[in-house]
């Protein structure tokens, strides 16, 4: 029997995920309530990935495998279109959002964590 995806280095996942969590809900939030009317595409997409990222933080803290796979796939693919748009449409976004330019604000943790997540979740099969 394999131990929990939430033991071991998968602790480290929950804490990342959980402190992403924090600050891009927190900036969103602040985002929304103070100027949402500058960047409504950019901030609500910011507040998507803190929705994500909070799913991701529970789904491996209870384990729930499959849960946190599909997220780490909606996460990955989100970085992936995101980080592309903001770069090849720099107008439609005018003030970054997480996953702008491959979540360059947060030296592109955005970009590297589902990927090992997503490694971490399938070796541990």
């Amino acid at each position: 029997m394999t131990a929990p995806i939430g033991s071991g280095p998968g602790r480290a996942l929950i804490a990342v995920y959980g402190l992403f969590s924090l600050a891009a809900g927190a900036r969103a939030g602040v985002q929304i309530a103070m100027r949402f009317d500058e960047a409504p595409l950019a901030y609500s997409l910011s507040a998507f990935a803190a929705a994500v990222y909070i799913l991701l933080t529970v789904a491996l803290w209870r384990g729930a495998r499959r849960l946190a796979l599909a997220a780490l796939g909606v996460e990955l693919a989100g970085v992936l279109i995101v980080g592309t748009l903001s770069l090849l449409d720099p107008a439609a976004f005018p003030d970054a959002t997480v996953w702008s330019g491959y979540g360059e604000g947060y030296l592109f943790i955005p970009l590297v964590l589902p990927l090992v997540g997503l490694y971490w979740l399938l070796r541990r099969r």
